[in-house]
């Protein structure tokens, strides 16, 4: 693959996964997000805690405050403000809330 740079192009990179990943964390530019219109999703928010969660579909979201952990089979997943984060159905996780989360979130 060849990638083409525009002269004052902001090249922003995202963290690849693999095909069986059920978390994928990315980092969206500001164009991105507005194109996706998540700005109008609803917003969550849960305060320091820890709980077992269940993904019956996959989410979306984009963190706007806090840090958690998200603990799975497949290792832990650090998340914070910016991160966008894709959850596949059927994950099986334990939310770790550091800091208060904030987040929009939408159900693809």
């Amino acid at each position: 693959m060849k990638l083409k740079f525009q002269k004052n192009c902001i090249f922003t990179p995202t963290i690849k996964s693999t095909a069986m990943a059920k978390i994928i964390i990315e980092k969206l530019g500001d164009e991105e997000i507005e194109q996706r219109g998540v700005k109008n999703w609803p917003i969550w928010e849960k305060e320091k805690s820890r709980f077992d969660w269940q993904y019956s579909g996959d989410e979306e979201c984009l963190v706007l405050e806090g840090e958690v952990t998200v603990e799975t089979e497949e290792g832990n997943f650090e998340i914070k403000k910016g991160d966008f984060v894709t959850f596949k159905n059927g994950l099986k996780c334990i939310w770790d809330v550091k800091k208060p989360i904030k987040k929009h979130y939408n159900f693809p």
